[in-house]
């Protein structure tokens, strides 16, 4: 018995303690009854991330600057990047907090003083009326049908295009949720310091945070999109609310100013009206109001920074989700009541379960039979597709005789391979078509047969939400290839497109 509880201790060590030893940046770790929350609770939480919500990619909580708990579902993992979407904005907010405090603007200045050349030649009074303040909580005077779709993905001049857009509203009126209003915030903060919002905080904000290879893409003008496009780790985004809880001071130094923390996680508009709603609750500038009194910074498909200051608490989420409430609800529900106001006793047995769920957790692989009687027929046939929108031209696969599969397609004129792991993942690099939303590669693949006469893979590109699921239905001398997305921006399927052997 004293063995088991030996190693029991030994596991929660290892989980706990070894990030922080190995990077000084790190935040310290803790087993969690020393921070008044039970591991058998965090089980718990975790477990109904792990079953209750869909496309759950990572998760790290912090209680009293210790991280308690932390695990990513593989192929996610501690050291990658992933894209953070809209969660992007706060860092956007911090910037011109920061350019503010310096003395570069003030949130009270006109948009338009920083823009005189791409402004309209007869500007209207309401956009003559646009302040840095509208911009940052997201009450421009736009609606839908001034400005979406806006054109992030292409060469023209983003600022101009923006200012062109009719205001219908007085700014200050009417909240509008606008990721064009982020990319203004970008624009201006480069104007008044010669530097991308990215390279503005990179001395100021990620490098005394530890945060290492930050990336954020651009617009065609060179300027960070802003309200997306921001790639950091799960633990950068922990640090980022802890520095936000701890009102803009880290290890002794102040990087971000109190009051505009204050200022920027406080109710600056109403945007709802629904008491059960966390999009209801008030917006701040690029924060969001949470039920609870807490706040958080989201993105798109389950990127979360909860910043839950009356428990000393934040939460690190990231996700490929289609339903971003249930995951907050979760957190609600299922975290929430385990935070105690004092110690807990020690529970080795608990912390070693906790654990070694965590360090279980993975994305459902394909499942499936690991070969097929029409295996050997298929193997190292080309067939080819007529033009398509997709841009498929050709797919194979390859099955090596212990039942190993690689499939290949050739997209938009490029080759690109597909080792498929049976009941695992098998990691590999797909140089995708860019895209405005972040970097493509790397992933790693997971297949079966889930027929006959149908071999199926997923393709997880793990530094983003989104994972593709391909099925191959062979029939004589053609290929049926249908895809879908888990999440995305449009339709999550494809039409089916046909090849024929060559």
């Amino acid at each position: 018995m004293k063995r088991i509880i030996l190693f029991a201790l030994a596991v929660c060590v290892g989980i706990f303690g070894s990030a922080a030893a190995a990077d000084p940046t790190a935040l310290p770790r803790s087993a969690p009854e020393a921070q008044g929350i039970s591991s058998a609770g965090l089980d718990a939480f975790v477990a109904a991330l792990d079953q209750k919500a869909d496309g759950v990619h990572s998760v790290m909580v912090v209680r009293h600057g210790q991280v308690v708990a932390e695990g990513w579902w593989t192929p996610y993992a501690a050291a990658e990047p992933h894209v953070l979407f809209s969660l992007s904005k706060s860092f956007t907010s911090t910037a011109v907090g920061l350019a503010q405090a310096e003395g570069k603007l003030s949130i009270y200045d006109p948009v338009l003083k920083f823009f005189p050349g791409d402004a309209p030649a007869q500007p209207s009074e309401n956009l003559k009326a646009m302040r840095i303040h509208d911009l940052l909580r997201m009450s421009t005077g736009h609606h839908a049908d001034d400005i979406d779709p806006f054109p992030f993905g292409t060469d023209e001049n983003l600022v101009k295009h923006f200012l062109s857009k009719p205001v219908t509203d007085k700014p200050g009126t009417h909240f509008f949720y606008n990721t064009a209003a982020t990319y203004m915030l970008s624009a201006i903060v480069q104007k008044v310091t010669g530097q991308t919002v990215l390279d503005y905080l990179r001395p100021r904000l990620f490098e005394p945070l530890g945060i290492e290879n930050p990336t954020w893409s651009a617009s065609a003008q060179g300027i960070s999109f802003g309200g997306f496009g921001l790639s950091i780790r799960t633990e950068d985004i922990a640090r980022f609310g802890q520095l936000y809880l701890q009102k803009g001071e880290w290890r002794g130094q102040r990087l971000v100013p109190a009051e505009w923390v204050e200022a920027a996680t406080s109710r600056q508009t109403a945007n709802g009206g629904s008491p059960d709603s966390d999009w209801d609750q008030g917006y701040g500038y690029q924060f969001w109001r949470c039920r609870h009194g807490f706040y958080r910074g989201d993105g798109a498909f389950g990127q979360y920074c909860i910043v839950m200051p009356q428990y000393d608490t934040v939460v690190a989420i990231t996700s490929g989700t289609r339903d971003m409430g249930a995951i907050m609800n979760l957190v609600w529900d299922r975290l929430l009541p385990e935070l105690r106001a004092a110690p807990l006793p020690a529970d080795s047995a608990a912390q070693a379960k906790l654990a070694d769920h965590l360090a279980k957790l993975a994305v459902p692989v394909q499942a499936g039979a690991a070969t097929s009687p029409l295996a050997a027929k298929v193997t190292g046939r080309t067939y080819a597709f007529a033009a398509n929108d997709a841009g498929l031209e050709a797919c194979s696969l390859e099955v090596a005789s212990d039942g190993r599969t690689t499939c290949h397609l050739r997209l938009h004129g490029a080759d690109h391979e597909f080792p498929c792991g049976y009941g695992s993942w098998t990691k590999g690099s797909f140089a995708a078509d860019p895209s405005p939303f972040g970097p493509s590669g790397p992933e790693a693949a997971s297949g079966a047969w889930t027929a006959d006469d149908t071999y199926t893979f997923k393709l997880c590109r793990y530094r983003t939400p989104f994972i593709v699921t391909y099925r191959l239905k062979f029939s004589g001398n053609d290929v049926t290839v249908e895809t879908e997305q888990n999440v995305g921006f449009g339709p999550n399927q494809a039409p089916p497109l046909t090849g024929h052997a060559k």
